[in-house]
């Protein structure tokens, strides 16, 4: 994989607060990467230092191999960009406001307006951009980030204020990029969303990466329990099977629903043993979520001295 960005023992200090602590890693060419953390983890200020809107305190960055805080940063014009609060001159509409970013960026004007349609505001686009709503405004920054189909593209709290038929036009627009090559770096704390699309997590507190890799391969780091739902036939009331292993934790949930917590080792077991019993209705395998995964994470630092 053909590496994009590089980002090389990075801090960024804003007098006395560090906004990013000795960050480092790879984003690869065609990967979706989802980068996650509470407010203040940094997340914002490393998209920006991408860019090269800000210069690191220490460390270094490379995107498109040069240097994005470079005066003469010829990547720049790659380079796709939705900020979590975006701002557009109210008195244009939406067809001048795409036409005007895509002349900045020195892309057909026509191909860009195209985006308009993709993004739902084809019906809306000879309206003034004041008269939007903040969920309208929102597409109209996706569609001014994809113009000219950038080879990074940075996406800050992207589906915020997104109706859900055109969060999953989003994530189809964004894995299609993906696929042709595209980097896509993707902050948001709709973790659900994320969990089920991104390829790869990095994960952020006070400044600090404090975990990076695919879902599965967090979930083998962290060894959280898998929760495995049951619906067994002919249990009484308050009952569990005899045939669960003893150290495995189980309750009942409601009727003939049996719940249990399985260790990584245990979820074979388990499930051998239920099917073997010959009682099994239905079954359920859960395994840790990304909100999940992220509380762990964020608790092993905390309680590091």
């Amino acid at each position: 994989m053909t590496g994009t960005v590089h980002v090389a023992d990075v801090s960024k200090k804003y007098g006395s607060v560090k906004a990013v602590s000795g960050a480092s890693f790879e984003l690869g060419q065609g990967e979706l990467v989802a980068l996650i953390g509470h407010n203040g983890a940094g997340k914002t200020t490393l998209m920006k230092l991408m860019l090269g809107l800000i210069r690191p305190t220490s460390g270094s960055i490379e995107v498109l191999g040069d240097n994005p805080a470079a005066g003469e940063f010829a990547g720049r014009r790659q380079l796709g960009y939705l900020p979590e609060n975006v701002s557009f001159d109210a008195a244009l509409t939406g067809r001048e406001t795409q036409a005007f970013y895509a002349r900045l960026k020195r892309e057909p004007v026509a191909k860009a307006l195209e985006l308009l349609d993709a993004v739902g505001l084809g019906a809306a686009a000879t309206r003034r951009v004041g008269t939007y709503s903040k969920g309208m405004r929102q597409r109209l920054g996706l569609a001014q980030a994809l113009i000219g189909k950038p080879r990074v593209l940075l996406l800050d709290e992207p589906t915020t204020g997104l109706d859900p038929e055109l969060r999953q036009t989003f994530y189809e627009i964004i894995t299609r990029l993906a696929a042709e090559g595209a980097t896509v770096l993707l902050s948001s704390h709709a973790l659900t969303e994320l969990g089920e699309r991104a390829e790869r997590v990095i994960i952020m507190n006070r400044g600090i990466k404090v975990a990076d890799g695919s879902i599965e391969r967090l979930r083998n780091i962290a060894r959280l329990p898998t929760r495995i739902r049951l619906k067994v036939a002919g249990l009484a009331p308050g009952e569990v099977p005899s045939w669960l292993p003893t150290n495995a934790p189980c309750r009942r949930l409601n009727g003939h629903v049996v719940e249990i917590d399985a260790a990584p080792e245990q979820k074979i077991e388990v499930l051998r043993c239920a099917t073997a019993a010959g009682t099994l209705e239905d079954l359920d395998v859960v395994p840790p979520s990304l909100d999940e995964l992220y509380a762990h994470f964020l608790r092993q630092v905390e309680r590091m001295p």
